[in-house]
């Protein structure tokens, strides 16, 4: 790592009985010098800490706002109905709030790059730790190559003159270089991206008020097909029945599950932030009321433009063309609107591509930091970019290649169901690593109160979290078992499940240590003590449109 050499105290470190091997690095930083009394600030640790509080919450707020939201409620809709699909959302919703909460308090008080990874391994065992970060990276660097291949597919709305496969490299070499430019450029172009779409579901639910109160061609809406077809969907399996419309609930509600991942990129973000004791909470409380009002609020509204029986639900025409956004856009007659959603879906896929490759870049780098990945992955160039890391991520986007192969998409599939649960996985371990975090302070005789941030309904919300979570992680298969055993949607399912087992097994043997830490033994001291002695000055806005623009953004 670049930067100047930092001291290490016996009396400052905590290090584990695993040794250094193969190039993996095991010796902890020390924050403050016990001979000299030293300060290690957190620029020599690497990476600089650009990021203003307005680039935290939207770079958080545009990874979860995407085509999860503006596509993938479609199958929701259908499957459960528009009462049946709001009550899944508004339940998954309480689970982020869970987990953002925790993420909070802990990412507040510890601050670092990859924060949750990084807790894993401090607070439960450098085997989770390194199984949790490898395969949540692994995810996001997968999901890059699928925004890749999904970019094609939305311009083939308007034409297809160019193959897709064409569409894939011409945008990786962007999005790429985009990852080399100093944190805050980054930071800037998610910001507006992020602003653009903010603007699209905000006058989009506006747009739909008009319509539902009579605008549109169709007259008065108000809850004329929550009364026919009715509040309730089709369901699955055996269509119509009440098992089936069941089944159908708990079909939405993992959907909803898959659409709320990226809350808990603010904890990416925190060792970049300038102020994280001020910028992480502020951007936790702000983008969980924005994703509230986003979700909730155009769930709603299409329940009552879009019927769950509408044909183009299941259209195949394009990737756009089912979703329900477009379909209530079509519905309404309007004619130009759907090809502006379009641009704006286009612009969405884009700035996930974006985030893809940095998300998994700095858990790369945490897990370099962390002794969990080779030592080469720490290295930072003068712009504060783990350039290596970048360029390892970067490349798999090329595995979107696969799903224009006529052999690799079956391939292809099986790579995404590992990104699908990859997500729980990281849920499930900030929830347990809080309630890890909280058996310390205690143990340390440190009281939450004197946090600088406290999460509300703490530790129960943990444990509710944590809970939900790992019963997600254990259901969201059940379909592999509703007709008879299916051994190939079995293991299509739960691939990233037995994948994780696989790696915390190897790790825990590579490791030989405890498979969790002792209580005296978790970590909650290192990269924060160089935080508690920054100063940061804030220049609070003093005008009516500075302070409007700081609640805003």
């Amino acid at each position: 790592m670049s930067g100047t050499t930092q001291k290490k105290s016996e009396n400052f470190e905590l290090t584990s009985s695993w040794t250094d091997a193969e190039g993996f690095g095991t010796s902890r930083r020390s924050d403050v010098s016990a001979e000299s009394g030293e300060i290690i600030s957190a620029k020599e640790k690497g990476v600089q800490r650009q990021l203003k509080p307005r680039h935290v919450s939207m770079i958080a707020l545009g990874g979860t706002i995407g085509t999860g939201l503006f596509i993938g409620i479609a199958d929701p809709l259908q499957s459960a109905g528009p009462v049946g699909s709001l009550i899944a959302y508004l339940f998954m919703a309480s689970l982020a709030y869970s987990v953002t909460q925790s993420l909070g308090e802990m990412a507040t008080f510890i601050p670092v790059t990859s924060s949750f990874t990084v807790f894993t391994r401090r607070f439960l065992s450098p085997a989770l730790g390194a199984a949790n970060g490898y395969l949540y990276c692994f995810s996001w660097c997968i999901t890059y190559a699928l925004e890749l291949s999904v970019v094609g597919q939305i311009i083939e709305f308007w034409t297809d003159a160019v193959p897709n496969a064409a569409w894939i490299i011409i945008f990786w070499i962007p999005l790429t270089l985009a990852n080399f430019f100093p944190v805050s450029y980054y930071g800037e172009f998610q910001f507006w991206i992020a602003l653009v779409k903010v603007v699209a579901i905000v006058g989009f639910i506006i747009y739909c008020l008009c319509m539902v109160c009579g605008a549109g061609v169709t007259g008065p809406v108000g809850f004329r097909y929550w009364r026919n077809p009715g509040p309730w969907g089709f369901g699955i399996v055996a269509k119509g029945t009440g098992e089936a419309r069941f089944l159908g609930w708990v079909s939405s509600l993992i959907n909803a599950a898959f659409t709320y991942q990226g809350t808990e990129l603010v904890g990416i973000t925190a060792g970049e932030s300038s102020n994280p004791r001020k910028t992480v909470p502020k951007a936790i409380n702000k983008v969980f009321m924005r994703i509230m009002l986003f979700y909730i609020g155009s769930l709603f509204f299409i329940g009552l433009l879009v019927p769950y029986n509408d044909e183009k639900l299941t259209s195949s025409a394009s990737y756009v063309a089912s979703s329900p956004f477009i379909i209530a856009i079509e519905n309404s007659g309007t004619k130009v609107l759907p090809h502006i959603f379009n641009a704006v879906v286009l612009i969405t896929i884009i700035s996930a591509a974006n985030s893809n490759v940095y998300v998994s870049s700095r858990v790369l780098l945490g897990l370099a930091n962390e002794g969990l990945a080779p030592r080469f992955l720490k290295r930072i160039n003068r712009h504060g970019i783990p350039d290596f890391c970048v360029g390892i991520c970067a490349l798999f986007g090329f595995l979107g290649y696969l799903s224009v192969s006529n052999g690799g998409a079956t391939a292809f599939d099986w790579l995404l169901n590992i990104t699908a649960v990859a997500g729980f996985f990281a849920w499930l371990f900030i929830s347990l690593c809080h309630i890890r975090f909280i058996q310390a302070l205690k143990h340390q005789g440190i009281s939450r109160d004197d946090l600088p941030f406290k999460a509300k309904l703490m530790p129960w919300g943990a444990y509710y979290g944590a809970f939900f979570i790992l019963l997600i992680i254990v259901i969201q298969g059940f379909t592999a078992f509703t007709n008879g055993f299916s051994v190939s949607d079995f293991f299509t399912s739960y691939v990233s499940v037995i994948l994780f087992i696989v790696l915390w097994i190897g790790f825990q043997c590579y490791f030989r240590g405890r498979i969790i830490h002792k209580i005296e033994d978790v970590d909650i001291d290192s990269d924060r003590r160089d935080i508690d002695a920054e100063v940061w000055v804030d220049d609070e806005p003093t005008s009516a449109w500075g302070r409007f623009w700081a609640w805003m953004a």
